[in-house]
């Protein structure tokens, strides 16, 4: 399994042509072989969790944070409009608010299961990795972890909008706009939309510590990790 999940975590971290200049360089056993990489490379995956991923579950982690700040679905914008229109600006802000702070809030109990998810990619799955182009481990990780995250973080973001409130805020800005003379009337589903975002918001921000990884030095946190990407370097 380690093996495997060397492989993996490699392959996410270089394109196609570097993780085949890196294997033949690396022998098979040994110190310096790819089974004794594999602590170092899950460090590397660690840190996307542990440096960057933790942000988001601050307060104003998702909200205040560009890259990942859970905007309103088209369907709702028009609700927004309409409640500024009649003078409810601040709670069409908090709504915006809620939302994120609900994303923010499940991130803390989901994030131990992306990283499961990982870690139990099969040798096959690995060899498809390795055998396809430049973007194919990022578009598996994504494809392959997408439903089974789903299915855990959507029941994390429901408890989590009623623990921050988000859900009664929601049924009051629905109830609100949906009174509003002449507007059709919505009903969103609200948890799908911030589970998919949250969701989202955890693929870019270890997405972010990657290529920090990759691009500078001092956030190479391993010897081991070190000598591999000094062989990125040089190429």
């Amino acid at each position: 399994m380690k093996k495997i999940f060397s492989l993996v975590v490699l392959f996410s971290l270089f394109g196609c042509a570097e993780m085949q200049q890196v294997i033949s360089q690396i022998p098979q056993t040994g110190t310096t072989g790819i089974v004794d990489i594999s602590g170092g490379l899950k460090e590397a995956l660690n840190n996307g969790i542990t440096k960057q991923v933790s942000k988001l579950t601050a307060t104003d982690g998702f909200y205040k944070n560009e890259v990942v700040k859970i905007l309103l679905p088209e369907e709702l914008r028009k609700v927004d409009t309409g409640l500024r229109r009649i003078g409810l600006s601040a709670l069409a802000d908090e709504g915006l608010k809620v939302m994120n702070r609900a994303a923010e809030d499940a991130v803390k109990e989901a994030t131990p299961i992306f990283v499961s998810a990982v870690k139990n990619m099969s040798f096959a799955d690995a060899r498809g990795i390795l055998l396809g182009n430049d973007s194919s481990a990022t578009n598996y990780l994504e494809n392959s972890t997408s439903t089974a995250l789903y299915g855990k973080f959507n029941p994390v973001i429901q408890s989590s909008f009623t623990k921050v409130g988000a859900d009664k805020v929601w049924a009051n800005i629905i109830t609100k706009y949906n009174s509003i003379p002449l507007v059709t009337k919505v009903n969103p589903n609200l948890t799908d939309y911030v589970t998919k975002q949250a969701m989202n918001g955890v693929f870019k921000m270890i997405a972010v510590e990657e290529k920090n990884i990759r691009t500078n030095i001092s956030a190479r946190t391993s010897p081991l990790l070190q000598k591999v990407f000094a062989m990125q370097d040089k190429k």
